[in-house]
């Protein structure tokens, strides 16, 4: 059975180096990581180096439901892409292109089986939206 690799991107006005620190750095995930204004991502690590694991805890703020999403890295190229894996196999892949007009972020991700792809499309790019949002901002 064939994966299905969903894309979404968000063109970022901020240098490639601004970009890429708003989305690795814990102290900046923690302001951006989540889909909607009813949730928080109240801590994150990020061991960045291959093999090591990137964790985030994202959860309703009623404290409802929660889970901690976390993958390891297999590949980095500082400033300009990096891929890691989840647990359970799926790849996500996430480049920094820079632009006249700012940096493009594209994420492409391996979907999972339990939710529809156009479902975990809008969630991702929700979350990709807020990145954009604060590293604007900032």
């Amino acid at each position: 059975m064939s994966v299905e690799i969903v894309k979404i991107n968000a063109l970022v006005n901020a240098d490639v180096n601004k970009a890429w620190n708003c989305y690795v750095q814990p102290e900046h995930i923690v302001k951006w990581n989540f889909a909607s204004d009813d949730w928080q991502c109240p801590w994150a690590e990020n061991d960045m180096r291959i093999g090591g694991m990137y964790k985030a805890r994202m959860e309703a703020k009623d404290g409802s439901f929660g889970f901690e999403f976390e993958a390891v890295y297999i590949a980095i190229t500082e400033a300009e892409s990096f891929t890691y894996v989840m647990p359970d196999g799926r790849n996500i892949m996430v480049k920094f292109t820079p632009q006249e007009n700012g940096t493009l972020i594209e994420v492409d991700f391996d979907a999972e089986t339990q939710n529809p792809v156009e479902l975990q499309r809008q969630g991702w790019q929700a979350i990709l939206n807020n990145y954009k949002e604060h590293t604007e901002s900032i």
